[in-house]
């Protein structure tokens, strides 16, 4: 499915774990391709190479033979600073474990990434409050993690991976540990980003969230088993048309 538009382009990517004598290869010289502006759920059963795909082509883990081109940088040719300093620049992160400090505010986890890439005090507080408010949590900024349901730490975490105006966001079963009613609050809010023109990875085991993409990928034992359009890039419902429109009450 590649076009002149690819963003993200996976030749051979081959990944082994190894424990002592032992190996086991978990991405067996796979090829994949994400053009610009698409949202790709990927699914399969445990152990299927769904996360490591994730954490090979986003850069966070090493390969060990092939090549991920990232808007033409091959992200692992790059020292170990430079591909940390491209996924600051260019990646967001949604996982199913929020991740949030917890004596940090929801605007202060916000705006720490973009303090730690160098952006000035006051931009990154400007922009933490704006993102948040974006995702609904203006009445919120001040409040911990311990103060927050779990539909708000997502969101705080959709922000703070939104803050950094990234290119593509990849997201590990960002509705799984939430109840039916929130996580499809933050589906609807994940779609609506994607018809904004954000690309969207989504690691996920719900057939729900899975069809939500406009492209579903299947993984097995590895490899990919099949590649589908399930609908049109855009195809995007709203907030309003979730049950969970009432912001504060998540």
């Amino acid at each position: 499915m590649q076009k002149a538009d690819a963003m993200l382009v996976a030749q051979g990517v081959r990944k082994v774990y190894r424990t002592g004598a032992e190996e086991v290869v978990a991405l067996h010289d796979l090829d994949f391709v994400v053009n610009d502006g698409e949202f790709v759920s990927i699914m399969g059963p445990s152990g299927s190479g769904k996360t490591t795909l994730l954490n090979c082509c986003s850069g966070l883990d090493d390969i060990d033979s092939g090549s991920v081109m990232l808007d033409g940088v091959d992200l692992h040719a790059l020292s170990d600073a430079r591909r940390t300093a491209n996924r600051a620049s260019s990646m967001g992160f949604v996982f199913q474990a929020y991740n949030l400090i917890p004596v940090f505010s929801a605007v202060e986890n916000v705006e720490l990434p973009l303090l730690l890439a160098g952006v000035d005090a006051k931009e990154a507080r400007t922009r933490a409050s704006e993102t948040l408010e974006r995702v609904g949590l203006g009445c919120r900024l001040k409040h911990r993690p311990a103060e927050l349901s779990g539909g708000e730490q997502q969101r705080v975490t959709v922000a703070r991976a939104l803050a950094g105006r990234p290119r593509v966001v990849w997201a590990d079963e960002p509705t799984g540990a939430l109840d039916s009613e929130t996580a499809a609050y933050v589906l609807a809010l994940l779609r609506e980003l994607n018809a904004d023109g954000l690309t969207l990875i989504v690691v996920t085991h719900d057939e729900g969230v899975g069809h939500s993409a406009n492209r579903l990928i299947r993984m097995r034992d590895g490899g990919i088993v099949s590649d589908e359009l399930v609908g049109a890039p855009g195809d995007s419902v709203t907030l309003a048309d979730t049950a969970t429109s009432a912001l504060p009450t998540l």
